[in-house]
């Protein structure tokens, strides 16, 4: 996670030295802290830093009377729209630290798992004892080093129409397939067979990204990074306030799916406006409104 520390502005590698001087200085100066007491006595730190709009580092440790312990940091993105209502699975990783998510969403059509960025409200929702797999309001945000600008596909008022009417009958199916109903698996089936043809034929004489125009798929072995293709909502150009470095924010519509993205303009190949398509690999974070 801490190479992604690029992706928010920091691309110059920080000895170690500087890194501690910087994380020391958070601990006296930042933005917001959360304070958990835990169930063997200890208790959780979580403390925010910003440094430019929507990104800041998160720096995570224990508390005793000896002072603060750190136990890991990372880089994050906030976002402000909800990506997904769906029930959640959240599991601790192998470290005993970190926490990730996990949800199934039928708009992608494979299991969402994202690093959770709010580990303290989960803290504190457990010790209630009030947590359980229900359906929670998500807002996923992404972090990117490498990513590109694609033209957007054209499509006139009626064919936008058309596929939205198609993108909500699709989800409606899907729904129904995971509950077992045969009718929805057979028209899924049919309807798959029918995109296949259909790309089939097109790919002879027209280029793949002219015929896709959005995808969320995962990409390599870690379970929270994917590759993605989205159409751009927003875009702005921000500063990293402590490096100066120029960075792209982007709320990008992926497969109905809405996310911010932050990227370092030194990652982007291409100009990013309104309208026009971000391929990118991304690290999916989640903050999700216990």
């Amino acid at each position: 996670m801490h190479q992604y520390l690029r992706a928010i502005g920091f691309s110059d590698k920080m000895t170690r030295k500087e890194l501690d001087i910087m994380l020391k200085k958070m601990i006296l100066e930042n933005d917001r802290n959360d304070v958990v007491k835990q169930e063997d006595g200890s208790t959780f730190v979580e403390i925010s830093k910003k440094f430019g709009p929507n990104i800041g580092i998160t720096l995570c440790g224990e508390v005793d009377k000896d002072g603060f312990h750190q136990d890991y940091y990372f880089p994050y993105l906030e976002g402000e729209a909800v990506s997904t209502k769906e029930g959640l699975i959240i599991e601790q990783s192998g470290d005993g630290n970190t926490y990730s998510g996990a949800c199934e969403d039928p708009r992608v059509g494979v299991t969402l798992i994202f690093y959770l960025q709010n580990a303290a409200a989960l803290k504190r929702i457990k010790m209630q004892g009030d947590f359980r797999k229900k359906e929670q309001d998500t807002i996923l945000t992404a972090l990117s080093l490498e990513g590109k600008i694609l033209l957007p596909v054209y499509q006139n008022s009626m064919q936008m129409a058309y596929e939205r009417e198609s993108a909500s009958k699709r989800k409606d199916l899907l729904a129904d397939a995971r509950k077992g109903n045969e009718e929805a698996i057979e028209s899924l089936t049919l309807e798959d067979m029918d995109t296949y043809s259909m790309i089939s034929k097109r790919i002879q004489n027209e280029d793949v990204f002219s015929i896709v125009e959005t995808f969320f798929m995962p990409y390599g072995m870690e379970c929270d990074k994917y590759q993605i293709l989205g159409r751009i909502m927003e875009c702005q150009e921000i500063e990293n306030e402590y490096t100066k470095e120029k960075l792209y924010q982007m709320t990008v519509e992926c497969n109905d799916i809405v996310l911010k993205i932050c990227i370092n303009s030194k990652d982007l190949f291409g100009e990013p406006e309104i309208g026009r398509r971000f391929k990118g690999i991304v690290w999916l974070q989640g903050r999700v409104q216990f």
